[in-house]
């Protein structure tokens, strides 16, 4: 319900939802404050934190803001009002960040939406609550946390290498890794109660490094 969300939720909620909107009516206005690599590099870099308010479908931003709600309360519950907004736009920051880095050579690479900052909630939570259990529309049982961890990097990995769909992968590694970091430093008992998400994070991590690094070489 909406009354249980906290009021800085909302507040993100909002203004995603008011400028996506204007978004959709003002193509003027989208392509000025999307993220675009060529524009980035002419020193636009306002546009790594405007993109993250920005969608490209109703679809898209149900679908980001619905994530969202599932898993703010525990965030903030755990974290507080002040650190869940350097966790939200840190973790939006690093993902774009991210994507910038990976898709660098690429000068045409353009993207938008609040999928970074979500995914960095998402991932502080399983940092917080190590046993939560995870329900997914097409599986109707319960996932442990960790589970469902390792199979969305495993997704995310394998969606940066092949880059065959629309779905901005690397924005959502960069995002995952923002959160869990900046999750360890507001609360760093985490180190020692999520070990195995932490394990997890750190062999994806060296593994989307040696993509950057395949993606340089090929001059891509």
């Amino acid at each position: 319900m909406i009354q249980n969300i906290p009021f800085v939720a909302l507040l993100l909620i909002g203004a995603t939802i008011l400028v996506t909107i204007y978004g959709f009516k003002n193509d003027r206005f989208f392509l000025k404050h999307h993220f675009l690599i060529s524009k980035i590099k002419e020193g636009e870099y306002y546009r790594f934190l405007t993109s993250g308010f920005l969608h490209v479908s109703t679809t898209h931003i149900l679908f980001n803001m619905f994530t969202f709600y599932f898993f703010v309360n525990i965030v903030v519950g755990g974290l507080g009002d002040f650190a869940f907004l350097a966790l939200y736009f840190g973790s939006l920051l690093g993902g774009n960040v991210f994507a910038y880095v990976f898709h660098y050579n690429d000068p045409y690479y353009s993207a938008v939406g609040a999928s970074g900052a979500v995914t960095g909630v998402l991932f502080s939570a399983l940092l917080l609550y190590p046993s939560i259990e995870l329900m997914l529309f097409f599986i109707p049982i319960p996932i442990p946390g960790y589970l469902f961890g390792i199979g969305y990097m495993i997704y995310t990995l394998y969606g940066m290498k092949t880059q065959k769909d629309q779905i901005g992968h690397t924005a959502h590694f960069g995002g995952a890794i923002g959160g869990i970091l900046i999750t360890m430093v507001f609360v760093p008992e985490v180190i020692y109660s999520s070990q195995l998400m932490l394990g997890i994070l750190s062999v994806t991590t060296l593994i989307a490094g040696l993509l950057i690094y395949r993606n340089k070489q090929k001059g891509l």
